[in-house]
């Protein structure tokens, strides 16, 4: 088997050399493609590993085999360059396994949060790239962010949100407002105004004012942290003020 497979390889490399016309050149690599397979260089698996979101059936489409086809009429590195294309696949290997296994390795991308605009939602990944815009429901639970230059800014973003996760937990959606800074809106239905720069320190007084306070759990309408030395609090209408005097309370701002 051994010897035979180094003559169909010289074959291949020949015809691959030689100067004669294109037809007759494809005639025989098709011919010795043929030879191969009759040899048992044909496809009996195709695995794939990595993949959760990919369509399966692009996949399929771009890999283009059934069972028995000749091993080496499929191209690895044609494979490769179009699964890459594919939104959720951020890497992808693609080999053949000799005698009869077409391996494709996947490494997908991460979806991290929905981006709404234009009234529209597209899942992204930490890097801005839109990943689908349809069936979003299992991706329900993710933060909300509004504004069109969202993509060039999630990936900051969410990584100072998840740096508090008392905060985090209690937010439902993000607003970029003039493409400068955030308002955080909490799932209680109050707003959270984050400053243009110190976005960090902001958060990490909302994080304490909820840890010694359960600042975000009362009935308020707005908490502005824009300004460092204070916490500004709108709170709804009737609604009972125990604030330490730390926190400057304002009503009907």
């Amino acid at each position: 088997m051994l010897s035979f497979f180094a003559v169909l390889l010289w074959a291949v490399f020949w015809f691959a050399l030689s100067d004669i016309p294109s037809r007759i050149l494809s005639a025989a690599q098709n011919k010795v493609i043929a030879l191969t397979a009759d040899a048992g260089f044909s496809v009996r698996n195709i695995l794939v590993e990595g993949r959760v979101n990919t369509d399966p059936d692009i996949l399929k489409a771009i890999i283009n085999l059934e069972k028995g086809d000749p091993l080496f009429s499929f191209s690895p590195d044609a494979a490769q360059q179009m699964i890459q294309k594919i939104s959720w696949v951020k890497n992808v290997h693609v080999e053949r396994r000799l005698p009869d296994t077409v391996y494709v390795q996947i490494e997908e991308r991460r979806p991290l949060a929905l981006w709404q605009r234009e009234g529209k939602l597209h899942l992204i990944d930490e890097e801005g790239i839109v990943l689908s815009e349809q069936d979003l429901t299992p991706f329900k639970n993710l933060i909300v962010l509004v504004g069109d230059d969202v993509p060039y800014h999630v990936r900051e973003f969410m990584d100072i949100l998840f740096s508090e996760p008392l905060v985090r937990e209690r937010v439902a959606s993000a607003v970029r407002i003039g493409k400068r800074r955030w308002d955080l809106h909490l799932a209680s239905g109050a707003i959270a105004k984050l400053p243009e720069d110190d976005a960090v320190i902001a958060l990490r007084r909302l994080s304490m004012a909820q840890e010694e306070e359960k600042l975000l759990d009362k009935e308020v309408q707005t908490i502005d942290v824009r300004e460092v030395d204070r916490v500004v609090v709108r709170t709804a209408p009737g609604a009972v003020r125990e604030y330490k005097a730390g926190y400057k309370s304002q009503s009907g701002i």
